[in-house]
């Protein structure tokens, strides 16, 4: 199976690199509603407005110039779905245009290399600017746009603005709409599902506008043009705060915090910043150098970073307190959710931050040339010849999968406790809520590739793991599951036997890792997380502030920009009540002194 693998996979090294439709642009696909009319145009690409090349089919203007339809516009005509070929209008695009997500590359030759999935510039299959225009005309102005609202981005990104914009033709304008609401369009332009999409009001009816492409668009021509610039603070409050944790929310908020004239100070207990964004998503999904841009850029502008410091462990939590006027805690929720079933001790069942984590150090490594064999034997989790199983779904499962089949697995299976999803929204799920459709990611769609099946098998709970006589893994034992109103219920007589030489455990995380709170004499909530009232971000103790996942639980990176803007704002109201105070007393302090001295001196 690993020759035959292997022979599939050196073919596609020698493979032309033309990118084609993939996973991502058919789990979106699949996410949404989609129109009768939609389903036949795509079910006959040769009649259909869509080309070969994934693009708008269009009439370049010399062509049409021959015809007597040309009007003295240089942009070429672009088919509609009526067959017609006319100017780019923004005033029916939702029915004149069809969703068109760009590609990711080739499932085959993306597994040869750890670069990103999306297209590079130069590549053919990139989406043109012609083709961005058009998916940025099917933006409908509706009177209410759900995609900003709080079932749609939780940052509430100006969507249909910078769609607007974006079809204008002003770029420039674009990038100044975005970063008004999101700080690092970059990454959530990346990595995010895109619940804005499955908020989109088009979607109702047809595919939603392309909105995630549209912004990753937006920000990497900023960055390529120059428009992305260090912000220098001008004026400074003289007062000081301490973030704790250097993901999304931790960046957001000392991002924040430093445009408000505070100094800023980072702690990040890793060797690295970033967070999750540095070694809990795999490069393939979001190149390093992308977060190190933007931390570079955030360093230019005054935030300072402090790595290697673990606050509580190797530094104590309370001199930290101390040190600064504000303490920002936005460190993550990192302790996982364990499978405590017998055999779970066996060499070769780890978590998925381990995995992925320890992948991604190797790959740093070996790129800068410091990676020493000894790292690889004693640190390394390869699934190299392996038959793999993940356990859990979601986007770290995924990442689990793609990860898995970079290192040559034997075989990889996806185990999920709840049943298939539906193909389209049911009763309980409608518009504007996240679409619990089925869906095909991009690890899935590369496991098919290669192995020629979904790797997912639905409704099956874990049993035990089966061991050799050294301690090793060498299988384990399943039951299906039926979901009953009290929750699953394992089926009898159902027991399954799989061979595993690896297991990833990827079924969330439970809550922060609590040595910091216990330190501070934090309150908790009921499930662990920092106590810290939604939209004031205030803990039970005077100065501290916690936001991102360690307040509200596991989420998406967006949620965590959109909490850690929160934190900055409620602790910028904090610090200049503080900075009102200490003025005050001091006012009152040195009046208190002048009068002592008057009743002394007529004089003073």
């Amino acid at each position: 199976m690993m020759l035959a693998t292997s022979k599939v996979l050196a073919s596609a090294a020698t493979a032309t690199r033309r990118r084609t439709a993939t996973s991502a642009a058919a789990a979106m696909s699949t996410s949404t509603s989609t129109s009768a009319a939609t389903a036949a145009a795509s079910a006959s690409p040769s009649s259909g407005p869509i080309g070969k090349d994934g693009r708008h089919k269009i009439k370049q203007p010399r062509e049409e110039w021959r015809e007597g339809i040309y009007d003295h516009n240089n942009e070429p005509m672009v088919k509609r779905r009526d067959g017609s070929y006319q100017p780019i209008d923004k005033l029916r695009g939702f029915l004149n245009y069809e969703r068109n997500p760009e590609p990711y590359r080739k499932p085959l030759e993306r597994l040869m290399d750890w670069e990103e999935l999306n297209p590079t510039e130069a590549d053919e299959e990139k989406h043109s600017e012609i083709e961005r225009k058009v998916q940025a005309a099917r933006c409908m102005d509706c009177g209410t746009p759900f995609c900003q609202t709080e079932t749609g981005c939780p940052v509430n990104n100006l969507i249909p603005e910078w769609n607007s914009l974006i079809y204008n033709g002003q770029w420039a304008d674009a990038i100044d709409r975005l970063h008004k609401t999101n700080n690092f369009p970059e990454f959530t332009g990346r990595v995010c599902p895109a619940p804005c999409e499955g908020a989109c009001v088009a979607g109702l009816v047809d595919g939603p506008v392309t909105i995630k492409n549209i912004e990753y668009s937006i920000v990497d021509r900023a960055w390529n043009d120059g428009l992305i610039q260090p912000r220098i603070v001008k004026d400074r409050t003289g007062m000081t705060v301490a973030v704790v944790g250097s993901g999304p929310a931790g960046l957001a908020t000392a991002d924040q915090l430093n445009q408000m004239g505070h100094k800023v100070t980072v702690y990040e207990r890793a060797d690295r910043i970033g967070g999750l964004l540095m070694y809990g998503i795999p490069n393939m999904k979001l190149e390093k150098e992308t977060v190190d841009r933007r931390v570079n850029l955030l360093r230019e502008e005054g935030i300072e970073f402090v790595t290697n410091a673990d606050i509580g462990r190797n530094v104590d939590v309370n001199e930290l307190r101390a040190n600064y006027d504000a303490l920002a805690l936005t460190v993550g929720a990192t302790k996982p959710r364990d499978l405590p079933v017998p055999g779970r001790d066996f060499k070769g069942v780890h978590f998925a931050m381990e995995f992925l984590t320890k992948n991604q150090k190797r790959l740093l490594m070996t790129k800068e040339g410091t990676l020493e064999s000894q790292w690889d034997k004693d640190t390394f989790i390869t699934a190299a010849g392996k038959d793999v199983i993940v356990i859990g779904g979601g986007d770290t499962g995924t990442d689990c999968i793609g990860t898995s089949m970079r290192h040559r697995c034997k075989s990889v299976t996806n185990f999920e406790l709840m049943p298939q999803p539906p193909m389209e929204r049911a009763p309980d799920n409608p518009w504007p809520q996240w679409p619990r459709v089925f869906g095909v990611d991009y690890g899935h769609a590369e496991v098919q590739a290669v192995f020629g099946k979904d790797p997912r098998v639905y409704s099956v709970m874990t049993k035990e793991f089966i061991g050799d006589n050294d301690g090793n893994l060498k299988g384990l034992v399943t039951q299906d599951v039926e979901i009953t109103a009290k929750g699953p219920r394992a089926i009898e007589g159902s027991e399954r036997e799989w061979p595993a030489d690896l297991v990833v455990l990827s079924m969330g995380f439970v809550s922060p890792e609590d040595y910091i709170s216990q330190e501070l004499g934090l309150d908790l909530d009921q499930r662990n997380n920092i106590h810290a009232v939604y939209g004031d971000y205030r803990t039970s103790i005077e100065g501290v502030f916690a936001g991102g996942d360690c307040r509200r639980g596991q989420s998406l990176v967006v949620w965590a920009i959109h909490e850690g803007r929160g934190v900055a704002d409620s602790c910028d109201a904090y610090l200049r009540q503080k900075r009102e105070d200490e003025v005050a007393a001091g006012s009152s302090a040195a009046g208190g002194a002048f009068a002592n001295l008057s009743s002394i001196s007529p004089n003073i």
